[in-house]
């Protein structure tokens, strides 16, 4: 049964890495990701027109950035600035936490266990929206994107190295809660669990088949499991 999935992966966890866009806030609510990376494309062209189609071909500003390198350090940066600069934008307008979230976050502290927020946007972003709806106080630390290094976002698993160095809990005991086969690939690839936060149709499929240790379909079921003895 799921329940008994999740109470396993709860009773080896030692410290809850959450991400960020999904499970805490829906980043781009506001303002639509597809704009973002419309605008963050066409800085890309200017620096190198080679990568027009490549970046006009998506609407992730994520893959955008993942694009930039090629073009050289001087785009890599002005597309890092401007797409920082539109995440803290973006989730000033983004509304209220997912439903189910900030009870999570509040289950997950009160159980007396380490949480960190781990995200492929950047920290300012996160804790941006940390401070605005004041859950600061919920989150020991904050790891987001590394500055103009965008092959260190999940699925690669710097960013749970650095959460676990942090927080001082070795990553088999540390568990994310994600809402991305990449946020699987990436708690698979440190040693540690995940729990796969299905918040779209079809993706409890993809989240199990990428090793989820268990799922949910609402973060109020989480912070349910999280309060049970």
């Amino acid at each position: 049964m799921e329940s008994s999935a999740i109470a396993d992966v709860l009773g080896a966890t030692r410290a809850f890495l959450f991400d960020f866009d999904g499970p805490i806030c829906d980043v781009f609510a506001g303002q639509p990701a597809p704009d973002v990376a419309r605008h963050l494309a066409a800085t890309l062209s200017k620096y190198d027109r080679s990568l027009r189609e490549k970046a006009c071909g998506t609407d992730d500003p994520m893959e955008v950035l993942r694009l930039a390198p090629q073009a050289g350090e001087t785009a890599l940066r002005r597309v890092e600035d401007e797409l920082i600069e539109a995440e803290v934008s973006a989730v000033l307008s983004a509304g209220l936490p997912v439903s189910g979230a900030v009870a999570a976050l509040e289950a997950a502290h009160a159980s007396g266990r380490k949480v960190a927020v781990v995200s492929n946007n950047s920290a300012m972003c996160v804790r941006t929206f940390l401070l605005l709806h004041e859950l600061q106080h919920l989150v020991d630390t904050v790891v987001g994107r590394t500055p103009y290094q965008p092959e260190a976002m999940k699925p690669a698993p710097n960013s749970l190295m650095r959460a676990s160095e942090e927080l001082a809990v070795p990553l088999q005991d540390c568990t994310l809660i994600g809402d991305s086969v990449t946020d699987v690939e990436a708690a698979k690839a440190s040693g540690g669990r995940s729990i796969g936060f299905a918040n779209k149709p079809g993706k409890s499929i993809a989240l199990r088949d990428a090793g989820a240790d268990a799922i949910v379909t609402s973060m109020v079921t989480l912070a349910t499991a999280l309060r049970c003895p």
